[in-house]
């Protein structure tokens, strides 16, 4: 995949900062000397800097300044600090095309041009188009999937630019705004779902007599032989299950404590609370 010759900066490199960092490394997007991070914690821009070959920086500001892409990747509830320190800053301005990305979870587009925005005259806010994302840890290791929405003023060359940045980790799809709520509580938050089947089912085997080694070996396996299944015979989750589960057999006896504890209508309980919980990170 060919580089992009554009500088890069990511203001706030948790795991989901890093992940992305270390895909578009992996793929050969950039190259680790195009890449800047900033973090509040010195102890992560040491690791970061060691580990990738990255530049870092403290200051948010000069970072902005300094990029072509401008990748948002601190906590929700930082978003509106941040910003506001970088706009209030009296030299805050866009003599060419900036391109930020969003990828904090629940923040509308409208609010990070609120504050962007809010001390530019149309021409420079034009120059300054955004791109709200909601990428998965998978991305780590380029198995990723990220839904992206994009504001007014970004162009087919931006969104293009966008696009190649996340097909470095994964899949993309675009959506509009008002679903990337939806995006976040089912691909967001679901490798989480999915550590977490793991977890039970490696528990069900010890206590069943196997050992923690094989139970893991069994489950990751299984996993992944039944997404390769699904996936290669092409048909629906519903019939390849009812094709395992035998009248009277292990799997219904499994089925049966399963329903009886409304497993289903709790994992879809769930994702709808991480939906709400989107919506309301973006209040």
């Amino acid at each position: 995949m060919a580089k992009l010759k554009l500088k890069i900066g990511f203001i706030g490199v948790g795991n989901m900062g890093e992940a992305i960092v270390g895909a578009i490394i992996k793929a050969g997007i950039f190259d680790s000397s195009m890449i800047c991070v900033s973090d509040i914690s010195d102890a992560r821009l040491h690791v970061l800097g060691k580990k990738y070959g990255v530049k870092t920086m403290k200051d948010n500001f000069m970072l902005f300044s300094q990029s072509d892409i401008v990748l948002l990747a601190v906590k929700p509830q930082q978003i509106d600090q941040m910003l506001s320190q970088i706009a209030a800053q009296k030299n805050f301005k866009v003599p060419n095309r900036k391109l930020v990305i969003s990828i904090a979870a629940g923040i509308p587009i409208s609010k990070i041009e609120n504050l962007l925005y809010a001390p530019l005259d149309k021409i420079s806010a034009e120059k300054l188009p955004i791109i709200r994302v909601m990428p998965n840890t998978p991305a780590l290791v380029l198995a990723g999937i990220s839904g992206m929405s994009s504001n007014k003023f970004a162009g087919a060359e931006d969104i293009k630019t966008a696009r190649k940045i996340l097909e470095a980790m994964g899949k993309v799809i675009e959506f509009n705004e008002e679903d990337l709520d939806g995006v976040t509580a089912l691909s967001g938050s679901g490798p989480a779902y999915v550590f977490y089947l793991v977890e039970a089912m490696v528990e069900g085997g010890i206590a069943v007599g196997l050992n923690r080694e094989d139970a893991a070996t069994l489950t990751l396996s299984t996993l992944s032989g039944s997404i390769k299944l699904m996936t290669e015979q092409n048909e629906s989750p519903e019939r390849l299950r009812k094709k395992v589960t035998s009248p009277g057999g292990t799997t219904e006896a499994a089925f049966m404590v399963m329903t009886s504890h409304r497993v289903k209508e709790s994992i879809i309980k769930a994702i709808a609370a991480a939906a709400r919980r989107s919506k309301e990170l973006s209040s």
